[in-house]
């Protein structure tokens, strides 16, 4: 008979690490490192070890100063005079910065809970530790420990200075960004402001800003799915026609439309503008030509809305397609010829052989692709920025025109007239939550992901 082989014990808790283990196991509670260090494993509990002091240096020197004056942001909130009695004078006290206060707030926040994160990490390496010596098993040297960096943790290293770099220029701005949604940080607070809960949130969706918020989303939407599905379509027509028998030439082809994507997007928006200005040359030559008697407003401040919307998603169309075309173009040459030609055979025409063979193969590799272009569609700032700036102006809108998109009107409420930062925030937020929702719901019905 087999003997049957000796289970090894569970992993300790975290309550029987702290009654049952040695002092320095004990102490690792309060001060990190000490049990790493009564292992001779000098690097790791040097590096715990320094980094709580650092800690709490930080923490008494600036640390409480910066929490304390989060939960305010700053106690003066605007100019004033007061008496010093022991100097005898008046004195002004500015207003509290509370830009300055609320950045190094959320640092403060961060710092937090990196230290909380480390300190787990602490403690879980020291309960392997009582772990290993419970069970009588070896204990890896400081040596072997450093080794490990770069063999078994390589990933662990090199992971190090990127999550560094992401805490310091994306999780620090868009924890601001959020954190100012719940402040009354705007051009009359632009200095010292205070938390203002959801307020915000209130005058975007339900307030002074909700006649203009839907208007706008509802135009962003129907932008993102038209500039899309064009883009799309025609760039699978265009490569079809190219890859078609009987071209030739095919390469001088594509070569030519990608001259188009090759050429900066800001150049070519700028172009367009140039080009359909009520006094550019198109409207120059369909005037010389006779086929309109008035030159047409395509952008212009005072263009009608729909041709201006139409004109926008045409430009887009220029700019877009070669780029479908090209990612067409490398399926249509990898598509299974025999089941083409089968189809044929039974009697397919070009018509059936697309809507049931070459389209959905297409669409299936390129579902992902899609649903990556109408989020970028929807955060498309150049586009509109450049060729049309918003216009034409809405009377009706606040702070936006008639081409404008969710992130247009967030950059004219930053940098415009209204400077209303804390409704900007906001509609960063709900611009990232329309975003991720249609990402997570779009992508989970896509084949590529069930048959992934």
């Amino acid at each position: 008979m087999f003997k049957r082989k000796n289970k090894r014990k569970p992993a300790a808790t975290y309550r029987e690490v702290f009654t049952k283990g040695d002092w320095a196991t004990k102490l690792s509670f309060v001060v990190m490192g000490a049990s790493q260090l009564k292992h001779k494993q000098w690097a790791k509990g040097l590096a715990f070890l320094l980094i709580e002091v650092g800690f709490f240096v930080w923490l008494i020197h600036t640390g409480i100063s910066e929490l304390s004056l989060f939960t305010s942001l700053g106690p003066i909130k605007a100019k004033k005079v007061v008496f010093d009695n022991a100097q005898g004078i008046y004195i002004t006290k500015l207003p509290s910065n509370s830009v300055v206060i609320l950045l190094f707030g959320v640092l403060a926040l961060i710092i937090l809970a990196a230290l909380i994160g480390l300190y787990i990490f602490n403690l879980r390496s020291t309960r392997n530790l009582y772990v290993a010596d419970r069970d009588h098993e070896t204990i890896e040297t400081n040596k072997q420990e450093l080794k490990s960096l770069f063999d078994t943790r390589l990933h662990a290293t090199l992971m190090t200075i990127p999550i560094i770099l992401i805490v310091a220029f994306t999780v620090l701005p868009t924890m601001y960004m959020i954190s100012m949604a719940f402040t009354n940080y705007n051009r009359e607070h632009a200095i010292a402001f205070s938390w203002t809960g959801f307020q915000a949130f209130g005058q975007v969706l339900s307030g002074d800003l909700a006649g203009t918020f839907f208007p706008v989303l509802g135009w962003t939407l129907l932008w993102a799915v038209m500039a899309t599905a064009t883009t799309f379509f025609f760039g699978v027509l265009l490569a079809m026609l190219i890859e078609s028998k009987g071209i030739k030439l095919k390469g001088f082809w594509r070569t030519l439309f990608i001259i188009v994507y090759a050429v900066p997007q800001f150049v070519s928006l700028l172009l367009m503008a140039q080009f359909l200005d009520l006094q550019g040359p198109l409207n120059n030559l369909l005037l010389s030509w006779g086929w309109i008697d008035h030159a047409i407003n395509f952008i212009g401040a005072s263009a009608n809305p729909w041709v201006a919307r139409a004109t926008v998603i045409v430009v887009n169309m220029w700019i877009g397609i070669p780029v479908s075309m090209l990612v067409s173009t490398a399926i249509i040459q990898n598509l299974p010829q025999d089941q083409i030609e089968a189809a044929r055979m039974d009697g397919a025409g070009p018509l059936q052989v697309f809507r049931h063979i070459t389209f959905p193969q297409i669409l299936f590799v390129m579902a992902p692709s899609l649903i990556q272009q109408f989020i970028g569609n929807i955060n498309n700032f150049n586009v509109i920025y450049l060729l049309t700036g918003g216009y034409p102006m809405n009377n009706n809108y606040n702070g936006a025109g008639d081409t404008d998109l969710l992130v247009t009107w967030l950059y004219n409420l930053t940098f415009g007239q209204l400077q209303r930062y804390n409704a900007s925030a906001v509609l960063g937020i709900l611009i990232f939550i329309i975003s991720a929702v249609f990402s997570l719901l779009a992508y989970r019905r896509t084949n590529a992901f069930k048959e992934g």
